[in-house]
């Protein structure tokens, strides 16, 4: 990874991804950008990976931008578009660029584009841009005590990192608003209260491991199937969501995974799927 400011560490079909600045809280800078973006890149083809795991080393998540880069806002300056990207690809990027195209857009919602689910787990600081990488995931395990703002407020500056289109489907337009409009902290349970957040864990990182081990042993397919569908859910309209659900289940049945699956479950023993090629 570039200057390994991101980590991956697959293992046991488990890609366990860290940013990894924690003398920084993570900060995002150039470099950081760009490895956000690399190690999403790979994920989308990566053999073998059924779940994601993307946390923060040290004790934040991502405390949002390196202050420099403010400093260089300040004279009218944006470090993001300089940053050195590599190109998008994917099942999930049907144009050359994809919906995503600054810096910082392709650092948070290259994590919706991974064909796997995401898990984010979520310490301390996610604030700004880092919470803007935290909606990018299909799922946000966060400690009771985290802290997450929408933070640009206070910079002056609106969310363009995504979160202004994705921020409002979790929590509702009127709460995405309040929280846009006043730069307010919120600690994790509040989160969970407000849909920004899945679930608290005293320990964020070891109960999205053990639940990205637990979607691993299910089928591959059908967990794609079902990523794709439920992405689909508010964005198309009814007729072409059940349409594609069809589309699905007609690809799923009689599918050696799914035959698999069956046995497995009739036999009373773990599933032995095969990857996607």
């Amino acid at each position: 990874m570039t200057e390994q400011r991101v980590t991956v560490t697959i293992t046991d079909a488990v890609a366990d991804v860290r940013l990894n600045r924690p003398e920084k809280r993570n900060a995002l800078d150039g470099a950081m950008f760009a490895g956000l973006v690399t190690a999403g890149e790979r994920l989308k083809s990566e053999p073998g990976v059924r779940a994601v795991v993307l946390s923060g080393a040290g004790q934040d998540f991502c405390a949002g931008l390196d202050f420099g880069w403010f400093r260089a806002m300040r004279d009218g300056e944006r470090l993001s578009a300089l940053v050195d990207l590599p190109p998008g690809h994917g099942p999930a990027r049907p144009g050359p660029q994809g919906p995503a195209s600054s810096a910082g857009q392709r650092a948070a919602y290259v994590w919706a584009e991974i064909p796997v689910p995401v898990i984010a787990a979520v310490t301390g600081n996610a604030l700004g841009g880092g919470l803007q990488i935290a909606l990018g995931a299909d799922i946000r395990i966060v400690a009771p005590d985290a802290r997450m703002s929408v933070l640009e407020i206070r910079w002056g500056l609106v969310p363009d990192m995504t979160g202004t289109q994705l921020l409002p489907e979790l929590v509702g337009r009127d709460v995405a608003k309040e929280l846009t409009f006043t730069g307010r902290m919120v600690s994790g349970e509040e989160a969970v209260a407000l849909g920004l957040a899945t679930r608290v864990d005293p320990d964020p990182r070891q109960a999205a491991l053990e639940l990205a081990r637990s979607i691993a042993g299910r089928s591959p397919d059908a967990i794609r199937a079902a990523k794709r569908l439920l992405d689909l859910a508010g964005r198309v309209d009814l007729e072409t969501g059940f349409a594609a659900e069809q589309e699905e289940i007609g690809a799923l049945v009689g599918h050696p995974n799914q035959a698999e699956a069956v046995a497995a479950e009739f036999e009373q023993r773990p599933p032995r799927f095969t990857d996607p090629g």
